[in-house]
């Protein structure tokens, strides 16, 4: 299965010079890596809030409903 991430991360490897340390390497994938990781659970984080919210608005719906009272059954209710 073509993971975009995983790919991402295998080319920031292999498109390094042999020049650089292998260290600042890795702490530059691991820090890309962090920051993809990072923003999916924002994103995660907000969708999961996004339904909470709407399952509250769902169950309160029915409270907010405005109570019509008839007039007849007000005279009904009187003593005369």
């Amino acid at each position: 299965m073509h993971d975009p991430f995983e790919e991402s991360l295998r080319d920031l490897l292999k498109a390094t010079p042999s020049a650089r340390d292998d260290d600042a390497c890795l702490h530059r994938v691991l820090k890309t890596a962090n920051r993809q990781v990072g923003a999916g659970d924002l994103f995660s984080l907000l969708g999961h809030w996004l339904q909470a919210l709407m399952i509250a608005l769902n169950n309160g719906s029915a409270h907010v409903a405005p109570v019509r009272r008839n007039s007849s059954s007000a005279s009904a209710d009187k003593a005369d």
